[in-house]
């Protein structure tokens, strides 16, 4: 087996895992992070789960094949659902931190005490913390789980983490982490935030799990003072036209909506489309919307209950789409 990829590594660390729940945290707690903890543009301000113990494999291994802890992780997802792939990951993560014992509080409100008390914002997780117990306070963390497209097929020096663009184009990597550190990682500071803190927070990070997807065949090198991680996940986006470059037999392709973008597809050989069917689709898709669509590359695997197995994933993104996500990059470089 070819290692060199996320999926064909996660399939091999985890065979047995069929759940789709089970796999979705599996990847959450095991996938690498999106940004380099290390790297000078974060300011030290990243966190990482980093090695985890044994014990928390046997643990996922309990969820498969443990009826009640499955039925348990099934019912926490049941609470409040949200089509959110954002809320759905937070909620995976919620329950380990419950796990683990160290969660305090999740997804804690501040509301401004004055006035038409507004919401300010909203502490993710707040979490007791080997760093934090000499001082009796706790780390929050801000969680998210983003999928970039990197809008270049080469990089230049002005657009750097602006070029990576949400799907709809309404977010950008620079964005979003200019939000987290320069607003949401400060919330403690605010006088109304006192109100509902249990304890004072010592430390404030981000925990950045995801995506990214680059034009199809491109080679490119991402500049270190980006400060995305080398071993981060990754795929290709292209139009529906460059899909015949990767397709070879007995490849099959499965349509993944929104809530399966976490861990690599593994689905009943029945839902796989050939090259053919996947086209079809995708131009109905298009003529209703002009949103990107994720889509998987899958390997069938022979057995008593016939599958696939995710091999690559990339956005099919509809006509013009490239075209406006440049305009999008080159007007967020001029705000910067």
């Amino acid at each position: 087996m070819d290692l060199t990829t996320h999926q064909a590594r996660f399939h091999q660390r985890w065979p047995e895992l069929r759940d789709p729940h089970v796999r979705a945290l599996a990847w959450l707690l095991y996938a690498p992070d999106l940004l380099a903890p290390h790297a000078a543009c974060w300011e030290g301000r990243i966190a990482t789960l980093g090695q985890l113990s044994s014990e928390v494999a046997d643990w996922l291994h309990e969820l498969q094949f443990d009826p009640a802890g499955n039925a348990a992780l099934h019912a926490h997802m049941a609470q409040q659902p949200s089509g959110r792939l954002g809320r759905y990951a937070e909620k995976l993560l919620g329950f380990y931190l419950r796990h683990q014992d160290c969660l305090v509080a999740a997804n804690l409100q501040v509301r401004n005490q004055e006035g038409a008390r507004e919401t300010l914002g909203e502490f993710d997780f707040l979490i007791r913390s080997p760093e934090a117990e000499t001082d009796g306070g706790l780390v929050h963390w801000e969680f998210a789980t983003k999928f970039y497209l990197l809008q270049a097929r080469q990089l230049s020096g002005s657009a750097g983490a602006e070029a990576f663009v949400g799907p709809n184009l309404a977010d950008s990597l620079g964005r979003k982490m200019r939000k987290i550190l320069q607003q949401q990682l400060r919330l403690s500071a605010h006088p109304s935030a006192q109100a509902v803190l249990p304890a004072p927070v010592v430390a404030a990070r981000a925990l950045v799990k995801g995506w990214l997807f680059y034009p199809l065949g491109a080679a490119l090198a991402l500049p270190v003072s980006m400060g995305i991680a080398d071993d981060h996940c990754r795929g290709f986006w292209c139009d529906a036209a460059c899909l015949s470059a990767i397709d070879e037999q007995p490849m099959r392709y499965a349509l993944l909506p929104r809530l399966s973008w976490l861990a690599p597809a593994r689905l009943p050989a029945a839902q796989g489309l050939s090259l053919g069917q996947l086209m079809d689709r995708l131009e109905e898709m298009f003529c209703a919307d002009d949103s990107p669509v994720m889509v998987a590359q899958c390997r069938p695997q022979e057995g008593t209950e016939p599958e696939l197995l995710e091999v690559m994933r990339g956005f099919v993104v509809p006509p013009q789409w490239e075209a406006r996500a440049a305009t999008t990059v080159q007007q967020a470089i001029v705000q910067v």
